[in-house]
């Protein structure tokens, strides 16, 4: 999930979410952050968030895990985001 609370509005409490995978015949290598399994983001193998498979949903949909991800691995991933929807 990346997260901006000035993004959507009030009355309509959405995120964008950015699916994790450990398949990487889903991701495209340019468009995707390897993420390692460390006791830091609590992952269990290594995965890929796959931004290039963006979506949106409500919040009131999410549910917490014990999962994260690093501020450099986000920044990352809004880059690519940005790249996407041709911000950058």
């Amino acid at each position: 999930m990346v997260e901006d609370d000035e993004l959507f509005d009030p009355d309509h409490p959405n995120v964008i979410l950015v699916p994790l995978t450990s398949d990487a015949g889903l991701v495209m290598p340019s468009l995707a952050v390897a993420i390692a399994p460390s006791p830091e983001n609590g992952c269990t193998k290594p995965c890929w968030a796959a931004s290039h498979l963006i979506s949106t949903t409500s919040k009131a949909r999410l549910e917490a895990t014990g999962s994260r991800i690093m501020p450099d691995q986000l920044a990352a991933i809004r880059g690519q985001i940005a790249l996407l929807v041709g911000l950058a």
